[in-house]
């Protein structure tokens, strides 16, 4: 069994997250992927415990041996800055109760090892992740397909 490593793509309505192990020869293979929701009915408090109780589960379950998770990016709106800061907080912080060794990346960053082009589409990326892991379909939602590109970014880095 290779070494599993757990993207994360930060959001507060949606957090992707996906796992991928390294496989011997460099390879890598999808284990899994989706996106932990959380309802914008709920006090933001409520929704962060609720992102760190997944992140826990998922932790436990599949017992990634690294995380990478994307830094924030700029917004134009610093309210939802903030709030998707508070959410990659937490997401931090259960990494790192778990133990786990973390490294982050830029959007430019993910988009330049999976492509090798720091400034390809979101659709290109997609692409690229479904070709590099082996996929049939482009990973669904968005966010599952970004925490799979960053899952691969961190792959590069062992």
């Amino acid at each position: 069994m290779g070494k599993i490593i757990l993207g994360i793509d930060p959001g507060i309505a949606d957090t992707g997250f996906g796992l991928i192990e390294k496989l011997p020869g460099g390879k890598a293979k999808c284990l899994a992927y989706g996106s932990i929701k959380t309802s914008p009915s709920c006090a933001l408090p409520d929704r962060l415990l609720c992102l760190d109780k997944e992140l826990e589960r998922i932790i436990g379950k599949y017992k990634p041996a690294m995380a990478a998770i994307e830094h924030l990016y700029f917004s134009n709106n610093a309210k939802t800055a903030m709030i998707v800061g508070q959410a990659r907080g937490v997401a931090l912080l259960a990494l790192r109760r778990a133990g786990l060794p973390i490294v982050e990346f830029t959007p430019p960053q993910v988009k330049q090892a999976i492509s090798c082009y720091g400034k390809a589409d979101k659709k290109q990326v997609q692409k690229m992740v479904m070709v590099l892991l082996n996929l049939k379909d482009v990973p669904k939602p968005d966010d599952a397909a970004d925490a799979l590109a960053i899952a691969v970014a961190g792959l590069n880095q062992l």
